[in-house]
């Protein structure tokens, strides 16, 4: 259950979701959560310790005895997220995975080079059947286009997109000091 589906029925007028404190509150089933979960979790570990032991680590990643485990640990943590959230209010993030200030620094600065990489895209495209207005010319257009928009949807979904490309014949490469004088490869939509 997603935390939207949640929320509709999760009914924020109730006392949990109140702005007064909440006392008195049992935690018998938070706690019991919290125990199945682990129990869960270490139950996984054997299984991946034994699994892997059988196979590689792409077998090992797609072996079901995993996936069942994977699973069952993901419906644990919805129900702990459902319990905090009917008895306390609370919009627990447990499932996020963060590593401390001192391994990947403040989370505000700048990010390395060591936290980024690059992804391409590429077509082989080849003229449109038949006669046509359109040539291998406008497809750089086309792909500049759809570039702009999958950007967008990165920097919707929270990514950061330093920058972007186009280009024909090449995958668009990104060095510190570009040469302004190397025009062989047309490239285009770079933010």
């Amino acid at each position: 259950m997603s935390e939207h589906q949640h929320d509709e029925h999760g009914g924020h007028d109730d006392p949990a979701h109140g702005p007064e404190p909440l006392v008195g509150v049992d935690a018998t089933d938070l706690h019991a959560a919290v125990a199945a979960l682990s129990a869960a979790l270490h139950g996984y570990v054997d299984a991946a310790v034994g699994v892997r032991a059988e196979f590689g680590s792409t077998e090992a990643d797609e072996d079901p005895r995993i996936l069942v485990l994977e699973s069952e640990i993901g419906s644990l943590n919805a129900r702990l997220y459902d319990l905090l959230h009917e008895r306390l209010g609370v919009h627990a993030d447990l499932t996020g995975m963060s590593w401390g200030e001192d391994e990947h620094g403040d989370a505000d600065a700048p990010r390395s080079d060591a936290e980024v990489d690059t992804f391409h895209l590429g077509f082989v495209v080849g003229p449109p059947p038949g006669t046509s207005d359109l040539s291998l010319e406008s497809v750089l257009d086309l792909v500049e286009q759809g570039g702009a928009e999958l950007a967008q949807r990165l920097v919707d979904s929270g990514f950061e997109v330093g920058e972007w490309g186009a280009s024909r014949g090449a995958a668009v490469e990104f060095e510190e000091g570009d040469d302004e004088d190397d025009d062989e490869d047309d490239v285009t939509g770079l933010t």
